[in-house]
């Protein structure tokens, strides 16, 4: 097992808390995490990978875990994008692999179109980049609109310990799996002064993320990085036909769909999926 550092770095008025693991010369695997959590959600997986020859680095994003930005920040989809790039300028990260879960997909995407030279490969975990992969229930949450009476309180719902916890087990086929303490964190970051309100401009700004599938589709096609995709079956939000849709812009890509896991897959599947990243990553050129 590696040491982890819990560091901060400052990008453009945000100091952004990260973790890192792994040697310093180290190639990079970035690990951009999904809501409502933060990079916490990654620590089991940077133990389980301790003996990969790569520097693991996961920032929270504004709005999320440890990371603090000024007031009047302004969170959309393409703010978190613009932090977790200048955040890769600070680092000196010139060549990464990504690893994008949920959140991370819109975040991780933008920034491999962006900055198409630096990726090296992509993992994806229950990160959607696809029509077919939104369920009726993220179609339906992604058409709330903050002016129509009612839709910011069933947005806000999600933000309690009961929409929490939702999250973490639904179609989670052992729950006794999932450890409370995440979910609790979480609650407890989202109870911060000012974190609910950010949360909910994220939400209603994630609607904005599907005009950009076709881009990222694109860089897929035209980047021809290895991809692995893995994926929990029982998602609520994300369907395993947005896992295999990605075959269709990376036809070589690595799928693997998980029965019994939810959206948060490596709660319960770590054991199957650390090994999966590992032999990936040793792949890498």
């Amino acid at each position: 097992m590696q040491l982890v550092h819990h560091r901060t770095a400052e990008v453009h008025g945000v100091r952004v808390a990260y973790r890192e693991s792994g040697p310093a010369d180290g190639p990079v695997l970035l690990l951009l995490h999904g809501f409502p959590t933060s990079s916490h959600q990654f620590a089991r997986l940077m133990d389980a990978l301790g003996d990969t020859p790569y520097r693991l680095i996961a920032p929270d994003y504004p709005g999320f875990g440890r990371t603090e930005a000024p007031d009047g920040f302004t969170y959309t989809f393409d703010r978190l994008a613009d932090i977790v790039e200048g955040f890769t300028d600070a680092l000196g990260l010139d060549r990464f692999a990504l690893y994008v879960f949920d959140f991370g997909a819109p975040v991780g995407l933008r920034l491999a179109a962006r900055r198409p030279e630096r990726v090296t490969g992509l993992i994806v975990q229950n990160g959607n980049a696809y029509e077919e992969g939104l369920s009726d229930a993220a179609r339906e949450f992604a058409g709330l609109r903050r002016e129509t009476p009612g839709d910011e309180e069933r947005v806000r719902g999600l933000f309690t310990p009961e929409g929490t916890r939702f999250q973490y087990e639904t179609g989670v086929a052992d729950t006794s799996l999932i450890s409370p303490d995440g979910r609790t964190l979480d609650v407890h970051y989202l109870g911060l002064p000012g974190r609910a309100d950010a949360q909910a401009d994220l939400a209603f700004d994630y609607a904005s993320n599907f005009a950009h599938y076709p881009a990222w589709q694109a860089w897929l096609r035209a980047a021809r990085v290895p991809v692995l995709v893995v994926w929990g079956e029982g998602d609520p939000f994300f369907t395993p036909a947005g896992a295999k849709a990605y075959l269709r812009d990376a036809p070589d890509a690595e799928v693997h769909v998980f029965e019994g896991a939810g959206h948060f897959a490596l709660e319960t599947h770590l054991a199957e999926i650390a090994p999966l990243i590992g032999e990936f990553l040793a792949k890498l050129p």
